[in-house]
């Protein structure tokens, strides 16, 4: 396989270019994050058409490692990777669902739910941590001394960290804020073999002590500090337009904390455009927690200022982020995108997440939030009737069984539980039963 060039850019001094072989998370010149960049010149050797059928040919085939929704797309990721070196479990190729019945409600027939967390883990991070993880494998194949790899998380980086340091043969550390996790995203990683630090902080606080710890050990940073991240994250894009067979949806809804995704998703989009596989853009909406909104904040002055905020308790937990690391490339790709960042309060969150799960779905409080954007800018008719829309749902409902539950049971502090649906408690009598059956309505 040709082996494409790829480098370490500064997001503020496209002068400023480092080795894809270095350990290196910012631009020492400029402090700014860094994005990996792709020889385009050198990608368009191959015509459009031929990259689509490339990796139509490898969708969900069983060819290592190609049929992974992430190294399907090798060329355009990390084709610094030699193959021996990739941890893969067959990540991507979610389902796009069809949210018919839902769309109808609404009036947006043309609504598309992206199940990034139908996935190993249980989230959309797989996507990332098995490019980063075989990256790490590559750097000490090269000769690089890294003795373990380590992230900050609010439950779903850890779990894919983890799992794929487990698979790896690698150590890893996690660093989770004190009870600020389900129970399942705190078992991933103690399952896993990780070293978990439960601390006495938020994620915001975690996030600092981890990138210090990892400035002085030899120890891999896993975040989406990480610009390595970032370039698993982008096939979501790629896969959605061919799931659409190669066409490109009106509007993709994100839900944003660190914001790392919505940069991710902006940047396949413009790959796809520049190489000539799409003609269009979508418009992209990041949406954001009403109790975690320092982006909205930024959005409603234009992006003018960034303020980072003490994020507080949301529902949304993965998204309790006041200072999100990647804030600089999202105000970028949005306002390439003609991008619009939407809240969601508490109510709402948890209201639009039960509401969609009654069409089928269990989804996780984040989609919630994404899903209240939609409602918001439909009612607004900023999207419109027609509009191909695809919302993208994060994380696994099963994630959040104690939020789902909690709903049901009315349990959920300052939140009207609107479609509670309560057990009934009754008799094992089949005469009983019937009668209860009878009384109720359905």
């Amino acid at each position: 396989m040709h082996k494409y060039n790829c480098w370490y850019q500064s997001i503020e001094d496209p002068n400023s270019r480092y080795n894809i072989g270095e350990i290196i998370y910012r631009c020492p010149k400029t402090g700014s994050l860094l994005e990996v960049e792709h020889d385009l010149e050198e990608l368009k050797e191959r015509s459009p058409e031929s990259w689509k059928e490339l990796f139509d040919t490898r969708y969900r085939k069983r060819k290592w490692p190609y049929g992974s929704g992430v190294w399907g797309k090798k060329e355009w990721v990390a084709p610094f990777i030699d193959d021996e070196n990739i941890v893969s479990m067959y990540e991507g190729d979610t389902n796009l669902f069809w949210a018919e019945k839902y769309g109808n409600q609404i009036g947006v027939e043309d609504l598309w739910i992206k199940m990034c967390g139908n996935s190993h883990t249980g989230s959309f991070k797989d996507l990332g941590m098995t490019v980063l993880i075989s990256a790490v494998k590559q750097l000490i194949a090269d000769g690089k001394d890294i003795k373990a790899v380590a992230c900050a998380s609010t439950g779903d980086t850890s779990a894919a960290l983890s799992a794929y340091c487990a698979a790896a043969g690698l150590k890893s550390i996690v660093f989770l804020p004190r009870n600020k996790v389900s129970i399942a995203q705190l078992v991933q990683p103690l399952a896993n073999g990780a070293k978990v630090l439960s601390l006495d902080t938020d994620f915001d606080g975690c996030m600092k002590i981890v990138q210090e710890v990892c400035d002085k050990q030899n120890i891999y940073l896993a975040n989406s500090i990480n610009s390595l991240r970032i370039e698993g994250q982008k096939t979501i894009s790629i896969e959605i337009c061919q799931q659409f067979n190669w066409d490109v949806p009106d509007w993709v809804i994100i839900p944003g904390g660190n914001l790392g995704n919505i940069s991710a998703l902006g940047k396949g989009f413009l790959m796809l455009k520049n190489l000539g596989l799409i003609k269009k853009l979508p418009r992209l909406v990041c949406a954001q927690a009403e109790n975690a909104n320092p982006l909205y904040v930024s959005y409603l002055n234009k992006f003018k200022s960034f303020k980072p905020l003490k994020a507080t308790t949301t529902y949304a937990s993965a998204i309790q982020i006041g200072d999100p690391v990647s804030i600089n490339k999202a105000i970028n790709i949005l306002k390439i995108f003609d991008g619009i960042v939407e809240q969601a309060s508490e109510e709402e969150l948890a209201t639009s997440s039960a509401k969609m799960d009654l069409t089928g779905t269990f989804n996780c409080p984040h989609t919630g939030v994404a899903v209240t954007a939609f409602e918001k800018l439909v009612n607004k008719k900023i999207i419109n009737k027609k509009d191909k829309v695809v919302i993208i749902s994060t994380a696994h409902g099963l994630k959040f069984v104690d939020f789902k539950i909690n709903y049901h049971l009315e349990n959920l502090k300052g939140i009207s539980n609107k479609f509670a649906n309560h057990p009934i408690e009754i008799e094992a009598s089949t005469d009983k039963i019937i009668k209860t059956i009878e009384s109720q309505s359905f």
